[in-house]
């Protein structure tokens, strides 16, 4: 019985001696400068000290106490944090990796996150990230490749939205993870290849259960590393969008920016057996060519093909499928591919899919232009030397006679002013990306076919003005019969080369017109015929496509194309040195501004029609001649 009682005592004795402090840190305030209203406001306020700092078993305490092991009840974070892509390097050396404090803050101030004060709450983690991911000394010295990821991001359509309160926007933490972050290149990263999509899922759901369905993402699931993902088309930190200017999936980036990084990438054409032709034929386009432009509103690849849901043509649910395409083109052009099939889309100059109406049209016009023009420069070339060489003569009078009346200049005027606006606007669809495009047309992309529509209205009106002109006045339809072909034309161009080459002494003459101008004239009423014909027809897209096949756009594509180079060409070569650039006339032939030409230049070149112009005025030319 003693025995027991000694037992009893003894206990009772142990129990009651004095132990360590366990206050709320009152002791440890007389040496250690802690806030404690601070801590008490923290996460952990409502312990006490020894329950962090466990190593320090009496007071005072060893200089250099255990460090606190945050793992003792933060098990599972601790566990992430090793295997992550921070604990790695904290393990390999790296004492600049960023540790619990890093991110959660000083210790005795930690906050939770639905704290906005917290150093991870949702608005403030881009700061906290930012310590290290916005430093480009951290950078740089670790070697990190991705260039400003925190700023990119808070100029994000995310940033922005949480920047506004938007607590539910996607932040750091909702992509990379919190403490288990691992490298982009590993498959159970939530920013790797195989798992980005299903991260992003979480939010977007919907789009998640389309995209996995697509040909992309059955590529990603079975496990083409080449296979895009979401932020291979939307980007990774600086998502925008769509109709960002500067977003990947922008109408006027997304075809060439963003789908063109694959399909036009050769090496990944020859390994996936894709065709290297879709996207050079869709820059070719007219909706290519928009959008080059800067059209929001034309055609781009996912007009056609969808956005997450880009299926194989084969497959009878795609926007492409040959029973699909009449509704998918239905969409901009009504009608289309109810008489007639809708043939191959992509279509590219020389190659197989090339309808043979297009090939023929191309061809003949890649050796009309050649030899037009070359003959132009040659005749053009001698003739100049040749009249330099003669020198100009000294006895002009300076003399005016009529050569156009008033209804022929307004017609002239027409032409001249909508035939240059033509050039420039029509060049500039062709040839976007241009400076000079770009300083006339930047303004509004818009504005550049409103511009070559109205300019080709004029002239096609001054055309018409021109025939109805001829049709009513007797007087001048004179011109008509002196402006056709005969067979003197040749013998002249014949004669004038053998003049200009020193073969003959006789200098050729003619008539009211000479071949020169009987070429010009013939050429630009034929000229003007292809390119209204092919721009009504362009112009009126949706009636043109809902009445014939598709392969009569594309030769009326490559004849108004091609014709507009022969006609800007033959009016730079030939008209411009007949009335400007011919010694004889330089430094301008006036007949187009005051209807009077040099009598001393037509007495030269046209003796009997110099005397004809002297008759019908009264006016003896004999007298003059003695």
């Amino acid at each position: 019985m003693s025995f027991v009682l000694a037992g009893m005592l003894s206990v009772i004795l142990l129990t009651a001696a004095p132990s360590a402090p366990s206050t709320k840190g009152q002791e440890c305030a007389g040496c250690h400068e802690v806030d404690l209203a601070q801590f008490t406001k923290s996460i952990h306020g409502s312990l006490a000290c020894r329950d962090c700092h466990s190593g320090i078993s009496s007071l005072p305490h060893a200089d250099k106490p255990p460090k606190v092991n945050c793992a003792t009840c933060h098990g599972d974070e601790a566990k992430a944090y090793s295997a992550s892509v921070h604990g790695s390097a904290k393990r390999n050396g790296m004492t600049d990796a960023a540790s619990c404090t890093s991110c959660h803050g000083a210790p005795h101030d930690i906050l939770p996150a639905s704290d906005p004060a917290s150093k991870i709450a949702k608005k403030n983690l881009a700061d906290t990230c930012g310590v290290c991911h916005s430093n480009p000394e951290f950078l740089a010295r670790h070697k990190i490749p991705f260039a400003k990821p925190v700023e990119a991001y808070r100029l994000s359509v995310h940033g922005r939205a949480l920047a506004r309160g938007d607590n539910n926007a996607a932040s750091c933490s909702d992509c990379h993870g919190s403490h288990g972050i691992l490298s982009g290149k590993n498959d159970k990263s939530k920013t790797g290849h195989k798992v980005v999509a299903e991260t992003c899922g979480k939010c977007h759901s919907d789009v998640l259960e389309i995209y996995a369905q697509s040909v992309h993402g059955v590529a990603v699931k079975a496990g083409s590393k080449d296979a895009p993902d979401c932020t291979s088309c939307h980007g990774e930190h600086n998502i925008l969008a769509p109709a960002e200017v500067g977003s990947l999936v922008n109408p006027a980036r997304v075809s060439t920016v963003t789908c063109g990084r694959c399909h036009a990438n050769e090496r990944l054409a020859a390994r996936y057996n894709l065709s290297q032709d879709k996207l050079p034929s869709f820059q070719d386009s007219f909706h290519g060519l928009a959008a080059r432009g800067g059209s929001q509103t034309v055609a781009n690849c996912a007009s056609c093909h969808g956005i997450h849901n880009i299926l194989a043509s084969s497959d009878p649910r795609s926007t492409i499928n040959p029973k699909n395409l009449g509704q998918t083109c239905g969409r901009c052009h009504a009608g289309v591919g109810q008489r007639f099939a809708i043939g191959p889309v992509h279509v590219r100059s020389a190659s197989m899919t090339e309808h043979v109406s297009v090939r023929w049209i191309r061809y003949t016009y890649l050796w009309l232009i050649p030899l037009t023009i070359g003959f132009m420069l040659l005749h053009n070339g001698l003739d100049f030397f040749a009249k330099l060489r003669r020198g100009k003569h000294a006895h002009g009078t300076g003399e005016q006679l009529p050569r156009m009346n008033m209804k022929f200049r307004i017609a002239h005027w027409m032409v001249m002013v909508s035939f240059i606006t033509l050039v420039v606007t029509g060049f500039a669809l062709k040839y976007p990306e241009a400076g000079w495009v770009k300083l006339i047309f930047n303004f509004s992309p818009t504005m550049r076919g409103l511009i070559h529509r109205i300019a080709a209205i004029i002239i096609s009106a001054a055309t018409v003005y021109h025939l109805v002109h001829l049709a009513m006045d007797k007087r001048d339809r004179i011109i008509v019969p002196e402006l056709l072909p005969r067979w003197q034309d040749a013998k002249d161009i014949f004669n004038v080369f053998r003049f200009n080459l020193g073969l003959s002494k006789t200098r050729p003459t003619f008539g009211m017109f000479g071949y020169a101008e009987k070429m010009e004239y013939w050429a630009f009423m034929w000229g003007t015929m292809v390119m209204a014909v092919t721009g009504l027809l362009l112009w009126a897209e949706n009636w043109s496509l809902s009445h014939f096949p598709k392969w009569v756009m594309d030769a009326a594509t490559t004849a108004h194309w091609y014709e507009a180079i022969l006609a800007t060409l033959s009016i730079l070569v030939w008209h411009w040195y007949l009335v400007i650039f011919d010694p004889d006339v330089y430094p301008m032939d006036t007949a187009w501004i005051t209807g009077k030409a040099s009598a001393d230049h037509m007495r030269e070149t046209r003796p009997e029609y110099y005397r004809e112009t002297l008759e019908k005025q009264g006016i003896d030319p004999d007298t003059l001649d003695s």
